[in-house]
This record gives structure tokens, C-alpha cells and sequence, in this order.
């Protein structure tokens, strides 16, 4: 049984960069983790959040958590303040 989408997660203690705050939400799939989180900021229209989700699987929990610590780092760095913005599917 999955274990549902990136807000059912429980999230790891917030990690900042570049002015985000990052949060590790491993999913347990089977006997193993996907890598999955969230990218928040807080600005002038409140929190905002952007929750991501990969195909990483990993048969730890902390592995899932360094995996979603780096994929939301290369995120922001790629992205910035526009992982926020609708992308109109």
C-alpha cells in the first residue's frame, strides 16, 4: 500500500536555502521510500508552498530524506520564486 500524496507525509525538520525553507516528506511504497517534499516561502500574500514528488525510491527512510533535500535544492536553484507559479496542465 502507498503511502499517499506529499501532504500525508510527515515532514523532517525545516531546512533553509536561499531563502526557502525545505522540508523532507519521504512516502512509503512497499518495503521502500520515495523521494517526495515540500519548498515553502513566506511572502507579502503569506506562506507558500510547492510540494514535489519523484521516482527516487530507496530502501531507507533518511536515503529518501537526502534525496528530497537535494532534489528540492536543485529546484530552487533552477527555479527560484517561479516553483510557485501555476503551470496552466
Amino acid at each position: 500500500m502507498g503511502g499517499g500524496d506529499a501532504a500525508e507525509a510527515q515532514r523532517s525538520e525545516g531546512v533553509d536555502y536561499n531563502g526557502f525553507t525545505i522540508y523532507a516528506a519521504p512516502q512509503k511504497d512497499g518495503s521502500n521510500w520515495r523521494c517526495a517534499g515540500f519548498i515553502a516561502k513566506d511572502g507579502d500574500d503569506g506562506m507558500r508552498e510547492h510540494p514535489f514528488i519523484r521516482a527516487d525510491v530507496f530502501p531507507s527512510r533518511d536515503q529518501a530524506e537526502d534525496c528530497a533535500l537535494r532534489k528540492a535544492r536543485q529546484i530552487i536553484d533552477e527555479r527560484g520564486d517561479q516553483v510557485f507559479e501555476s503551470r496552466g496542465h
